[in-house]
This record gives C-alpha cells, structure tokens and sequence, in this order.
C-alpha cells in the first residue's frame, strides 16, 4: 500500500457539493483513492510521501474534455493565422495528411505535458486522421508514459471531397474499417472500471466529414460497448448552413435525428444553438464542452454558457487543438470562459466559482467519471497545487480562489494524478523536455514544409 500526505495548504477547495474550502487543509490518500480531507491536525501525522502545501491553494486536477493533441505541430501556420473554421481546416487538412506514427506521438506528448504544466490530470482527445499507418495507440503510449488520466476518442472522416465533403480525399477512411478500428482499440484499452487511466470514445469527426450511416452506426458501436459518444456540432454559422443544405435541420435536431443526444453524449463547441435546443440537451442528458479560445481565434461566436447552465446542460471545458488556441492551457481556459460571458453587458455572468467547477466537476460528468473532479473521500487523489507567494497573485491573497481565474493564468506548482507526484516545483518529476521539445520542433518544420518524416 502506498500512502499520500498533502498538509499545510494555504487554502485547499474541495469543489464538492458543499462548496467547501479549507484554510491549513489537506488530504489523505491511499494506493491513489483520498481516504480524507479536512484541516491539517486533522489528517494523519506520517505517510510514504509528503508534501508540504504551504502558501499554496490545492484544487481538485483540472479535466479538459476535448483537444486535438496533434495540432501541436501546426501551431500559428502563416497561411491559417486568419481564417475562419473552414478556410483554416481546408488550409491545413493537406498538412496533416503528412502525419506519422512518430509525429502523433510526440504531438500527444507534448500537447498532454502542456495541459499537466497549467494542472490538469485528466484529458480527452479527438483524433481523426490517421494516415500512414498512424494509430490511436501511438496518443494513448503517450498518455500512459506520462502518467495523466486519458480519454482517447477514436475519430473518424469518411466523407471526403468526392463526395461532398470538406476534407481531401487523402485523408478519409473506408467506413467498414473505421468501425472495425473502433471495436479493436474499444477491446484493447477501454478501461471502464472505477479509477481507469484509460478510456475510449467514439468520436466521427463531424456533420460535413463523414455519413449519417456512420454516424448512426457509431452510436449504435458505442452504446453495445457502454463507451461515449463525441463530435464537433454546431460551432459555425458556415456549418448550420452547410446542415441545412445538405439534411434540411440545423445541427442540433440533425444530432437528435441521428441518435447523437443522450446522457453518454457530449459535443465540442455547441455555439450556434436556440433556446429550444438548449432544451434538448438539458432533457436529454447531452453535454457541451465550451472551447473559449478557439472560437475567439476562428472568429465562431460565443457559446451561449450562461443559459445552458440555467437550463441544467452539463457544461465542461476544452482547449480544442493547438492549431486554433494556440495554446493548452486549461486554467486560461476557465479564465476567457468566465470573462466571456461578461461581455454581453452583465457582470456576473459567469462567476470563479462556476468557472473553476465547469473545468473539474463539469468535465467528470461530461465524461461519464464519478471518480474525479472534486477532493473527497472515495474520489481519485488528482491534485493540482499553485504557488501564491508569486507576482502573479501579489494584491490578491484576501481570495486566493478567486485568484485563480482573475489574475493572469500560472503553472502548477505540483501535479498529482492517481496518488503519484507527476509534477512538483513546477518540473516534471521524470521527463526530460527539452529533446522532446527539439524532436517536436524538428518535426513540426518538416510537417509544414511538406518535406518527408
């Protein structure tokens, strides 16, 4: 049995359902699962690892629910520095096309890195192009050395340009296989039981890259395996006409038509919705994972967080891919998200605490885990600590927390994910960055340049 200590923390937020917030908190954990969490005289005295959390404020790990971890090599490319979703897709589709095995595992490695550096310890990803013998295995390895909570989302185009689609021919896959691929890595790594490191999802790309008999049968996939179900909807105008074009319905109610709704759903963007469709989701179950950053860069609107929470949608946050952000980190993610909602005229549009709660208790639940997202007993020990003795928070110590979105986005000071230290004094604990970082540089040059991997 191992045993974990955290003590001393200048605040410790709980983001349970009690709000509650501890002063000289910590917690307890044993063989990865918090056994206890209150006061610091009140936990025990002795444990196989400690750390002392003074002047730091401890939150539950941080959980992105979508990305595009590949994307980390095609970051700020000249020619998709201002254009919209499709111009940019379209700009960039070629590049990716140009993808290897090694390239999607070191892109994943990098990207997760830079999400564990801002705190998160669990993350989704949305892979769908798969040439040249690329895998979902190569993310997954990546994910799986680096020790963070991983769900996987196997993606998919079938619908290239030939017949009506957006993406280049190149770049789609043969439905039969897509699904057959589905099943194999659902089979190899699905981990489903409480605590799982690893989870997969079925995840087509989206309304314009791939059939409706895809998208029905990868539903129908999913749910005979009791895996998740995730695609880009509704996130441009360009594509609401696009949906009414070509199926007659707007996104949402092509979603609905599709048997894409339901409490194992949850879509990326989720910008150009109506009142009514705010309603279905809320009656279904569907989630909706609020992509601030990225909708800003692409110019996509603002999604519509305040009413999805009063109607009682499940909301959660991502960074989306690292080509439209262009960054991965997901405390600045709770922060625009907060600042977002602001800009319509009401300053209480979006508050801290909803804020913070969306990047943890609403990624839990979009992800279908009753396992993470808030520091109590029973629930996995994935801690992510920041340093308040910094420049960052000076003027701001009266409410830490609030800090934590106000004042300017930091890193962690420490990372915990399942009960082991993955990052602390702000480095990780087993990983040499800077060759990664060169290998991803090398790569990423070769990539843009057209040049052979």
């Amino acid at each position: 049995m191992s045993t974990l200590l955290i003590r001393n923390a200048a605040l410790l937020a709980t983001m349970d359902d009690e709000h509650n917030r501890i002063s000289d908190g910590g917690l307890f954990a044993e063989n990865g699962v918090i056994m206890q969490v209150g006061p610091t005289p009140e936990l025990p005295s002795t444990a196989d690892t400690i750390i002392d959390a003074h002047n730091r404020i401890v939150i539950p790990g941080l959980v992105n629910t979508h990305h595009h971890l590949y994307q980390t090599l095609t970051r700020a490319v000249p020619a998709a520095q201002n254009a919209n979703l499709f111009n940019w897709l379209k700009t960039l589709y070629p590049i990716w096309a140009g993808l290897t095995p090694e390239a999607v595992y070191v892109s994943a490695k990098i990207g997760l890195a830079e999400m564990m550096l801002s705190g998160c310890t669990t993350s989704s990803d949305h892979l769908y192009v798969f040439p040249n013998g690329s895998r979902l295995d190569d993310e997954i390895q990546a994910a799986t050395e680096l020790g963070v909570r991983f769900h996987a989302s196997r993606g998919s185009m079938s619908l290239g340009e030939s017949k009506g689609g957006l993406p280049p021919d190149s770049c789609v896959e043969e439905e039969d296989a897509i699904l057959q691929d589905c099943r194999r890595v659902i089979e190899d790594f699905n981990e489903a039981e409480r605590y799982g490191m690893v989870r997969v999802v079925v995840a087509p790309c989206s309304p314009f890259s791939v059939t409706p008999d895809l998208m029905r049968e990868s539903a129908a996939l999913a749910r005979s395996y009791g895996v998740r179900l995730h695609t880009h909807l509704a996130e441009t105008l360009d594509e609401e006409a696009f949906c009414l074009e070509q199926f007659g319905r707007r996104p949402a109610e092509y979603a609905e038509d599709l048997d894409w709704v339901g409490e194992d759903v949850w879509h990326a963007h989720a910008v150009h919705v109506n009142t009514q469709e705010i309603g279905l989701f809320a009656q279904t179950g569907t989630g909706a994972c609020h992509c601030p950053s990225s909708n800003m860069r692409l110019a996509s609107g603002i999604a519509p967080i305040k009413e999805y929470l009063a109607a009682g949608v499940k909301v959660s946050l991502g960074v989306d891919g690292s080509a439209s952000n262009d960054s991965g980190h997901l405390l600045n993610e709770a922060r625009i998200a907060m600042l977002l909602q602001r800009v319509s005229g009401d300053p209480a549009g979006l508050d801290t605490e909803q804020a913070l709660r969306i990047a943890t208790r609403g990624g839990a639940q979009n992800l279908g885990r009753d396992d993470i997202g808030c520091l109590a007993p029973g629930m996995a020990a994935d801690i992510a600590a920041y340093r308040l003795d910094t420049i960052d928070f000076a003027g701001a110590l009266h409410d830490p927390f609030a800090a934590l979105t106000f004042c300017g986005p930091v890193k962690a000071d420490f990372v915990v994910v399942n009960g082991k230290i993955r990052i602390q004094e702000g480095q990780f604990i087993d990983l040499d960055l800077p060759p990664l970082i060169q290998r991803h540089n090398e790569i990423a040059k070769a990539l843009v340049n057209g040049e052979r991997l």
